[in-house]
C-alpha cells in the first residue's frame, strides 16, 4: 500500500499542541489525513461495501505508535478504532469522531516449536501463522478464511476447524502486549494484569489495544477435509441426513451444512460456477497426523474432548451416511492444515459483500423448513452463501475449559449467511434477506450471539455472554479505559 507521509506540525484541528499533524512527527509509522495521497487506500477494509471515512488513519509500526496515537486522541476528544484487516469493520459505524488505527504493518510471526507457541504481531493473517507454524509439525486454530486477521479473530473468540476438540481459538491464548488507552504499554496473562486477561480472552477489543498476541500450537500435520456437493433440489433430503448425521460423529470432526448461490462469473471454477447447490463440509482429526491419544494435554491443560482421532480407514466408514446420498461431486483427501483455507471457497481478496449470523438452540425439522422457504431451491434470495456449523463437542458450556470472558457457545449450531453487494440494489436485497433469514429463525435462537459472526450493526440489544460476564466485562472497561477512548466493532460501555 503507497502511503506519502503527512506533513509536519502546524495543521492541528485541536487548536493546541499541534494536533494530529503533530503525530506524525511522532510515529515511526505513517498518519495519512484526509486529502492526503494515499488516503483512499489506508482507510479501506477488507470489507468493501463498509465506506470507512474516519477523521485519521495511523498506519502504526509498533507499540509506541500505538501509546502515541492514544495520547493524541485523548488530547484531541477523539477516539481510537484498532483494524488489522477489517473483515468485520461494519458494526464500527461512522468513523468521523475516531482515527483509524491500522497494525497490518505490525506483521512480526515467531513460532516456539519446542514449547509449541505462536507469537504475532498486530497485524498478522493467518495465512501467515499457518505456513510458518506447518513447518514445525504445528497448526493453530484458525477460521476457514486465511486473510483474517489473528488478533481481531481471537479476541472475539475465534472458531475453527478444530473448534469441537480443542474449544474457541480464545481459550488458548497464553499472553499478550497490549497499550492502555493512557498509553501504557503492558504484558497481560495469567500473572500479570489477569482480569484484562480474562477480558481480551473472548470479550472483544474494546479494553486496551493488542499488539502482539502469543497462544498455543498443536501437532496437528494432516486431516482429512473436503466437502460433498450436490443440486440445491436436494437441500432438505441433505440437510436432514446431515443434521442426523452431526450426533453420530466424534469430537475430533467438525462440520457444515451450506447452501450455495455461485454468480456466473469466470474466476469462480466451472463445477460451481452460476449454479445453486447444498453442501457438507467437514474435517476429521486423523491419528497419524495429530499424535495425539485422549487426555493428552493441549494448551493451558485442557484435554481433547470426546472421541479421538480417527484413522483415514475409520473418516470414510463415517462419511458414508452421507456419500449414501450419491453427490456429485466428492473433495475429501488428506490435506495439512495450511491448506484448509481452500475449502470453504472464500474468496481470494477484499470482497464488497455483507454477512450475519446467528445461533441455533436445535435444529429441528421445522428449523430446517422454515429455512429451506426463504433460502431453499424455490427461493429467490441474493444470499451467495447460508450455513449452519456443528458446534457441542468441547465448544459446549459443560465442557469447556476455564478460560477467558467467553469460553463457549450456549447453542446447538451456528449460522452464518451472506452475500455480494455491488450496488445500492444488491445491498438493499441482501440485507432484506438477511432480516427475513434472522426473522423466520428467530423461534429456534439461541439467547446468546458469537460476537465474529455479528457483522452488519453494533451491539443494539444482542447478548454475546451472560449478564455476570458482560458486568464484570464493563468494570475492566472502566478500570482501563474509563473515557471510552479505544473503540470496538461490539462496544462495552464502562460501568459507571
Amino acid at each position: 500500500m503507497p502511503i506519502t507521509p503527512a506533513p509536519g506540525p502546524g495543521l492541528g484541528t485541536d487548536g493546541g499542541g499541534g494536533g494530529l499533524r503533530a503525530l506524525g512527527s511522532r510515529l515511526e509509522g505513517v498518519l495519512v489525513l484526509p486529502g492526503d495521497p494515499g488516503w483512499d487506500a489506508a482507510r479501506a477494509a477488507w470489507q468493501l461495501a463498509v465506506d470507512q471515512r474516519p477523521a485519521a488513519v495511523v498506519l502504526a509500526r509498533s507499540a509506541a505508535d500505538v501509546a502515541a496515537t492514544l495520547k493524541t486522541a485523548r488530547v484531541c476528544g477523539l477516539r481510537v478504532a484498532p483494524q488489522s484487516s477489517g473483515h468485520n469493520a461494519a458494526p464500527l459505524g461512522p468513523l468521523h469522531d475516531t482515527i483509524l488505527l491500522r497494525t497490518f504493518e505490525m506483521a512480526h510471526v515467531h513460532i516456539d516449536p519446542v514449547r509449541r507457541l505462536a507469537r504475532v504481531g498486530a497485524g498478522v493473517v493467518w495465512a501467515e501463522v499457518s505456513a510458518a507454524a506447518a513447518k514445525h509439525g504445528l497448526a493453530g486454530l484458525a477460521g476457514t478464511a486465511s486473510d483474517v486477521g489473528v488478533v481481531g479473530y481471537t479476541l472475539g473468540g475465534g472458531l475453527s476447524w478444530f473448534a469441537r476438540s480443542h474449544g474457541l481459538a480464545a481459550n488458548h491464548v497464553t499472553g499478550a502486549t497490549v497499550v492502555t488507552a493512557d498509553g501504557r504499554v503492558l504484558r497481560v496473562d495469567a500473572g500479570h494484569e489477569p482480569d484484562l486477561f480474562w477480558a481480551i480472552r473472548g470479550g472483544g477489543g474494546a479494553y486496551a489495544v493488542v499488539t502482539e498476541l502469543e497462544f498455543a500450537l498443536f501437532p496437528i500435520t494432516e486431516v482429512y477435509a473436503g466437502a460433498l456437493y450436490w443440486p440445491i433440489g436436494r437441500a432438505e433430503e441433505v440437510l436432514r441426513r446431515w443434521r442426523d448425521w452431526t450426533a453420530t460423529v466424534p469430537d475430533t470432526v467438525t462440520s457444515l451444512g451450506r447452501l450455495l448461490r455461485f454468480p456466473p462469473l469466470e474466476d469462480i471454477p466451472e463445477p460451481f460456477r452460476g449454479r445453486s447447490l447444498v453442501a457438507v463440509e467437514a474435517v476429521a482429526q486423523l491419528s497419524q497426523g495429530t499424535q495425539l491419544s485422549q487426555g493428552t494435554q493441549l494448551g493451558q491443560g485442557g484435554p481433547l474432548s470426546q472421541g479421538g482421532p480417527l484413522s483415514q480407514e475409520a473418516a470414510d466408514a463415517l462419511l458414508a451416511p452421507l456419500r449414501d446420498l450419491g453427490p456429485e461431486l466428492d473433495t475429501f483427501a488428506p490435506t495439512p492444515p495450511s491448506r484448509l483455507d481452500l475449502l470453504h471457497l472464500d474468496p481470494p481478496g477484499p470482497t464488497p459483500a455483507a454477512g450475519d449470523g446467528l445461533q441455533l438452540a436445535a435444529l429441528t425439522d421445522d428449523t430446517l423448513a422454515a429455512l429451506l422457504a426463504v433460502a431453499g431451491a424455490d427461493a429467490d434470495v441474493p444470499l451467495l452463501t447460508v450455513e449452519a456449523r456443528h458446534l457441542g463437542g468441547a465448544l459446549a458450556p459443560d465442557a469447556a475449559r476455564p478460560g477467558g470472558a467467553v469460553s463457549s457457545l450456549d447453542a446447538a449450531f451456528a449460522v452464518f449467511s451472506g452475500g455480494l453487494t455491488f450496488d445500492a440494489s444488491s445491498t438493499a436485497a441482501v440485507h432484506a434477506a438477511l432480516d427475513t433469514l434472522t426473522t423466520v429463525l428467530a423461534p429456534w435462537r439461541a439467547p446468546l450471539s458469537y460476537r465474529n459472526f455479528t457483522e452488519r450493526r453494533p451491539d443494539d440489544g444482542l447478548a454475546f455472554e451472560p449478564d455476570q460476564v458482560r458486568r464484570r466485562l464493563q468494570r475492566i472497561k472502566q478500570t482501563y479505559d474509563p473515557g471510552d477512548v479505544i473503540r470496538a466493532n461490539h462496544p462495552v460501555e464502562p460501568s459507571r
